[in-house]
């Protein structure tokens, strides 16, 4: 196993629940890839590096298998799962409960309701084939077939089509720009229909102690189950293994300038053809005190997305994906330290941001986010300590998948949705018998759930026998 991220622990444990000896290479010296955490700012604060709100992985169908609180993680539930200041000082929640985030959205409350009620209802189903790769056999084909015919437009049309009021379409719209497309673009309405049915069916909830507990349990389960793991253990090529079975937690440009010698060109040009999207610039502050939201609903939330009206975050989308870095981004931003307070020194905080930016950026967005937050939040800056920045090109150093600063595991466009990264076969097969794919370039794509891992393991079971 190349890679300790969550899905290549998700399928090293898969292979020792079957009996398989199973090494884990990690060439950082923590595990947990894109679910870690560090000291970044000041002595006593906790920042996560990469995944900082974590829905997927408590409605993950492979985590919930997992007696991974045995091993030290707690998830921690904010109040409500996120907010959305807008300029009149008030701000739209989504809540846990449907009916509660309806009756903020006025005009557009019956809408909502019969939107996601519905879905979150039904979310433990949904998840189980949304979770899985494009082209399978539906375990619940009519469910599936319902979501899909709500999902086939862009997060544009749905929302203007959908909803008349300018709350809900700015709350729609934040959901949606989690896909790092266009709002214009398909499937960027299914990622936001995915998001908000979460939040209401299972939350957006934080690990207590910071992200590095998630990697941490599933490294720390592996190992009761016999599997070993080897850190600061770069692998360069795949002549090490002999004739051993190899599972990558990697990228296609990785996979390529690995395992290219034992691949046929064919495959190799399409792993060169894979396609990176906008990158991430990020953010950490050690602070004062919590931030002064103008808003007081957002004090509540754990996640709050910061950039106004539809069509403002609708730009600042574009432009990322267009090659420009926006002059008003929007901000996905999280306060964990109103709900943990173990990630900071007592009566101190810590929030954790980031903005999409064109891939490989090295575009320094400090000033542009923090005028953002300070729109929303009055005195912002005055509570900063220290910061933390990371531009998009230099993401890379901390965690080579993450490449140009796409966090994504490639551009999820709807056709990279259903060729990731190619259009026949399995997707966690290679034309070599023993070499196969189990990270987020592989289906079901980004997010920390673990099912890449999962479904490329028992890839590797079944052809085993």
């Amino acid at each position: 196993m190349v890679g300790a991220g969550p899905n290549g622990l998700a399928a090293g444990i898969v292979l020792a629940q079957a009996g398989v000896r199973v090494v884990v290479h990690e060439a950082q010296p923590t595990l947990g890839g894109g679910a870690r955490s560090a000291a970044l700012t000041l002595p006593g604060y906790v920042h996560d590096r990469c995944s900082g709100i974590h829905p997927l992985a408590v409605g993950s169908p492979f985590f919930r298998t997992l007696p991974l609180g045995g091993h030290g993680l707690a998830w921690i539930h904010p109040d409500a799962p996120c907010a959305h200041p807008l300029d009149d000082g008030t701000a739209v929640v989504c809540e846990r409960s449907v009916d509660a985030t309806a009756d903020g959205l006025g005009p557009d409350a019956v809408v909502y309701r019969d939107l996601f009620a519905s879905l979150a209802a039904a979310w433990d189903d949904l998840a189980e084939d949304l979770l899985r790769p494009p082209l399978h056999v539906p375990r619940h084909p009519l469910l599936l077939a319902r979501f899909g015919w709500t999902a086939r437009r862009s997060a544009r049309a749905l929302a203007l089509s959908l909803f008349r009021g300018e709350r809900a379409r700015a709350l729609f719209a934040g959901m949606a720009a989690h896909s790092v497309l266009p709002l214009e673009a398909l499937p960027s309405a299914a990622f936001g229909l995915i998001l908000t049915a979460s939040a209401h069916a299972v939350g957006w909830p934080l690990p207590r102690g910071g992200a590095q507990h998630i990697g941490d349990a599933l490294a720390a389960h592996l190992r009761s189950l016999g599997g070993e793991i080897s850190v600061c253990d770069e692998v360069t090529s795949l002549d090490r293994f002999g004739e051993d079975t190899v599972l990558l937690d990697l990228t296609p440009r990785q996979v390529e300038r690995i395992a290219g010698a034992w691949l046929p060109e064919a495959y190799r040009a399409r792993l060169r053809a894979f396609r990176y999207g906008p990158g991430a610039f990020k953010l950490d502050w050690a602070l004062d005190g919590p931030i002064p939201w103008r808003a007081r609903e957002c004090e509540r939330a754990g996640t709050v997305h910061v950039g106004g009206t539809f069509e403002e975050i609708a730009q600042s989308e574009r432009e990322a994906w267009d090659g420009r870095p926006s002059a008003r981004p929007f901000v996905l931003l999280a306060q964990h330290t109103r709900f943990d307070q173990s990630r900071a020194p007592e009566g101190k905080h810590t929030a954790w941001a980031y903005c999409h930016v064109p891939n490989g950026s090295t575009v320094d967005m400090t000033e542009r986010i923090e005028a953002q937050i300070e729109r929303f939040a009055p005195g912002f800056r005055e509570r900063v300590l220290a910061r933390h920045a990371v531009p998009a090109a230099h993401m890379e150093h901390d965690n080579a998948n993450l490449i140009g600063g796409d966090f994504t595991g490639g551009s999820q466009t709807l056709a990279q949705l259903l060729a990731r990264p190619r259009w026949w076969g399995s997707p966690y097969a290679t034309p070599h018998p023993r070499i196969f794919l189990c990270g987020a370039s592989t289906p079901p794509g980004a997010g920390v759930h673990g099912m890449c891992g999962w479904h490329a393991a028992r890839t590797v079971l079944s052809r085993r026998g």
